[in-house]
Order: C-alpha cells, then sequence, then structure tokens
C-alpha cells in the first residue's frame, strides 16, 4: 500500500518538504520561525540535502532581528547603502499630506509616523502593499534628505524604494480543496499533524484532534480561545513559529494602544494587523489601565470593533489566552481559574462569556524529540498561505447554519460560539466540501459538532463557578435530519 509520506509527494509535489528534526534543530538555533524555515529548506535544497552555508547567508543578510535595526540605519545613514531585507511593510496613506507612510513592525521601524515612506508607483504595481493587515515582501530601502508635505524644512527619511512579495506559492483553494478529496479523515489529521512539525505516531486519536484544534484562530475571523496547558506541550511553539501572519504576546504589561489603536503615534493596533493575537503567560500579564482596557476588550470580543478617542476601528483578529495550570486543577467539574490572583482581569464572566471555547491543553501530550516530524510533509508557509486565505471563505459557515439545529430560546453567546467553532473546525479537517451533502455526518458530528460542544461546555461550566447567574448546560444543538 502507499505510504501516506508517498501520497503527499504525489498529491502535493511543489508543496510538500522533507523534515528532519536535525536540520530544525539547526534553524532553530538562528531564531527562525518554521514558516521561514521551510521557504529556505525548498529554496536551498535539492531533494533531501541542503547548502546549510548558503542558508546562513541569506539568513545573516537577508533576515534581520529587531537587535539589528541599529546596523540597519548606520548602514543607510552613515554609509549611504541601500538595505535590501525580508520583512512585513504596512502602508498607510496620510489623509493630510497625501503620502504613502510605511511601517516594518516587526523591526519597530519608524520610530515616530512620517519618517518612512513608500514610492507611489509601488502601490499601483502590487496591490497586496494595501491590505490592511499588511504585505511580507523583500522591500529596498535608503536613507534621503527631503521636505516632507506640508513642511517647509528638509528631514531625513526611510523610504522603500523596490518591493518584491513573498508569495513563494500560489494560493489556489480549488487546488487544496481537490487534494484533500484524496485523503481519509484520519490521514489528513496526520497531514495536519505533519505540517505542524509533530510525528502523528506520537499521538493519540483524541489528542490529535485536541492539538489540531489550536489552529482554530488560523482559519476563522474573530476566533476566541482560552488555552490552558501543562508546560512543555508545545502552545508557544503553533502560535509563535507557524504562522506569519499572528502575533505573541509573551507576559508583561499590554496597552490599549498597543492592542488597538496607539493615538499619539496614530498607528492601528495588533489586532487590526494580524489573524490572531496570543497572550501568553496570561498568569504574569497586567493591563496599565485595567478597566479601560477589559471595557475595550469585552466590545472587541464580542463586535470586532473598537474605539479609541475619536478613533473607530475593525479589526479580524482571535485572542487568544495562554497559560499553564498547575496538575490540582487538571481535572474535570474544576475552577480552572482559581490559580488566577483573585483580581486577575481574567477572573470576571462578562469577559470569560465572550470566550468561544476552551482548549484542555493537559489532554495533550508533552513534546518530546520523537513527536518532531520527519519525512515529507506540506511546507509550514504553503500551509498557513491555505489557512489564511480559508478566513475569507462564506461557504462553511453556511453550511453550518443549514445543518445545525437548537431550541428557539437558547443563549445567542452560546450558538455563536459553537457555529463558529464548528465551523473552524469544518475549514480545517472538511476543506473539501461544497454542500451538506458532501459531508459525512457522523465524521462531522465527531470532530466537529462534539468537539465544539466540549469547548464551549467547559467556559459555560466556568462561568457559572465564577457566577451563578450563568447557566452550566448548553443548548441541545445537534444535527439536522437529511
Amino acid at each position: 500500500m502507499e505510504s501516506l509520506e508517498e501520497k503527499i509527494k504525489k498529491v502535493f509535489p511543489s508543496e510538500s518538504v522533507y523534515k528532519d528534526p536535525q536540520r530544525s534543530k539547526f534553524f532553530s538555533s538562528l531564531n527562525i520561525p518554521s514558516y521561514l524555515r521551510d521557504w529556505l529548506i525548498k529554496k536551498f535544497s535539492d531533494g533531501e540535502s541542503i547548502d546549510l552555508d548558503k542558508v546562513r547567508e541569506f539568513i545573516r543578510t537577508k533576515i534581520p532581528r529587531k537587535e539589528d535595526v541599529p546596523i540597519i540605519k548606520d548602514i543607510l545613514i552613515n554609509r549611504c547603502e541601500r538595505v535590501e531585507i525580508l520583512a512585513k511593510i504596512i502602508v498607510d496613506i496620510d489623509i493630510k499630506t497625501g503620502e504613502a507612510l510605511i511601517s516594518l513592525p516587526e523591526l519597530g521601524i519608524p520610530d515616530k509616523k512620517g519618517q518612512a515612506r513608500i514610492e507611489k508607483h509601488l502601490l499601483q504595481k502590487y496591490d497586496d502593499l494595501l491590505s490592511l493587515e499588511g504585505s511580507w515582501g523583500v522591500v529596498t530601502l535608503e536613507w534621503r534628505t527631503e521636505i516632507p508635505a506640508l513642511k517647509k524644512k528638509e528631514e531625513g527619511r526611510i523610504v522603500c524604494v523596490d518591493y518584491k512579495p513573498f508569495k513563494p506559492y500560489r494560493v489556489d483553494l480549488e487546488y487544496f480543496r481537490e487534494a484533500r478529496k484524496r485523503f481519509t479523515i484520519e490521514e489528513w489529521m496526520d497531514v495536519i499533524l505533519r505540517s505542524m512539525d509533530y510525528n502523528p505516531k506520537g499521538f493519540e486519536e483524541e489528542e490529535k484532534i485536541w492539538m489540531i484544534s489550536r489552529l482554530i484562530p488560523f482559519v476563522e475571523m474573530r476566533a476566541n480561545i482560552i488555552e490552558l496547558a501543562p508546560k512543555g506541550t508545545g502552545k508557544t511553539y503553533v502560535y509563535s513559529q507557524l504562522s506569519k501572519y499572528g502575533w505573541l504576546v509573551s507576559g508583561g504589561s499590554i496597552t490599549r494602544a498597543k492592542l488597538f489603536y496607539d493615538v499619539q503615534k496614530n498607528r492601528i493596533g495588533l489586532v487590526s494587523m494580524y489573524d490572531f493575537v496570543a497572550l501568553d503567560e496570561v498568569h504574569t500579564i497586567s493591563f496599565p489601565n485595567e478597566e479601560e482596557m477589559k471595557g475595550a476588550l469585552k466590545g472587541y470580543l464580542e463586535t470586532g470593533e473598537y474605539r479609541v478617542g475619536n478613533y473607530k476601528g475593525v479589526g479580524e483578529a482571535g485572542i487568544v489566552i495562554l497559560g499553564n495550570i498547575p496538575v490540582e486543577h487538571q481535572k474535570e467539574r474544576q475552577f480552572f481559574f482559581e490559580s488566577f490572583d483573585v483580581d486577575h482581569p481574567l477572573r470576571e464572566s462578562a469577559l470569560i462569556d465572550r470566550f468561544h471555547g476552551f482548549i484542555k491543553g493537559w489532554k495533550l501530550p508533552k513534546v518530546k524529540e520523537g513527536m518532531k516530524a520527519s519525512g515529507y510533509a506540506l511546507n509550514v508557509e504553503y500551509f498557513t498561505e491555505i489557512l489564511h486565505a480559508l478566513r475569507k471563505e462564506p461557504l462553511y459557515r453556511a453550511i453550518v447554519d443549514e445543518l445545525l439545529e437548537y431550541p428557539k430560546e437558547s443563549y445567542v453567546r452560546d450558538i455563536e460560539a459553537i457555529k463558529r467553532l464548528c465551523t473552524a473546525l469544518m475549514k480545517l479537517l472538511f476543506p473539501h466540501v461544497s454542500s451538506k451533502n458532501d459531508l459525512n455526518l457522523e465524521e462531522f458530528e465527531k470532530y466537529c459538532l462534539d468537539l465544539a460542544l466540549e469547548m464551549r461546555g467547559t467556559i459555560k461550566a466556568q462561568l457559572n463557578m465564577m457566577d451563578k447567574e450563568y447557566s452550566p448546560y448548553l443548548p441541545e444543538v445537534k444535527i439536522k435530519e437529511i
């Protein structure tokens, strides 16, 4: 019989890549995320061998880190040389001046609004530059002294003079959907795990489902998730390394300006720039102005809108809460938030109610060396581009709306949460379906509906423990008879 690896290579000849745990260690030592690692492997490898010297040189010269910013500025300003780097670029058309201003958020460039711009002819050539969430590409920068619009004196500014989109794969959803038909559901779950850099042989079936559920915010707009898990289960890795469309905040203080909108810099925040924002080590996260922040967060979790001063914005990012949980709290019917400080912002029922689902991270095994992907799998960069594209597909929600029935008096937030989770899981596991008739309803119930009910049911149980005004029970949601 044909092995899964052979089938992956045959069905995805251009989109698969050979994964080697030892090679992954090399990239980890260089602090390169998985989506860039797989692209570099594809770029500099011939089958299963790779030219590591060329990789090192490319990373050194083309993929800077934040600590390299002073060197970049020195090259631009003092040496008067151009710099060509792979980076995320966000374009903002200034209404007052008409200038196309830019920022490179991953590098924190520029320091202030107006210090960097892009040549307008590039906007006409590359439509993706005007994406609200930003675009990845190879940007060529130079430093110039010029008189900005509406000003009288010359100023030094960084100018983007060239741009090449970082799109190593053509995102063809129909091709992907057709390819999915070649796999059974069991095979497809293993394909997803391999794409996430894991060896499926290290997981039981239930563990596979919970691991895949971590991808819900990758495919569904404003899917808000809480995951509490033991240390070493890989939650930080999934949200920080797999996709360039996500952002992880690790502990500390987070402000309304950073998350939503910075009035002083006139700059949109993380929720308008990414597919999801993960708040890691949530036990240690604090809000400088707690009441103000909680009010803004509750409004955003509910509608995707936020208002800061006179600015009204919209975001598509899901909010993901990540934290560790002590062993004694890893039990059913346990109050999971008991380990949080009494005045922690998450110990508020009105806030928790706005999260769609809860991932029980203790149902996942600790990641060990033998659980890392080995052999052929989908390239992470290609896989996460597909997940990003699936976010805008309305077909799947329409199928879920048609499939599910529930009492008319059901709590609106419960139904919306269950539908949103089911929709995301369908995109992940059954992306090939075009109508409810294409679905194996038993598989849909087992892998989508049952998991969605458990994830939302956990939120309900926790709400009831916080505030008896909330019922611990979910409405009876079931599949309509066809």
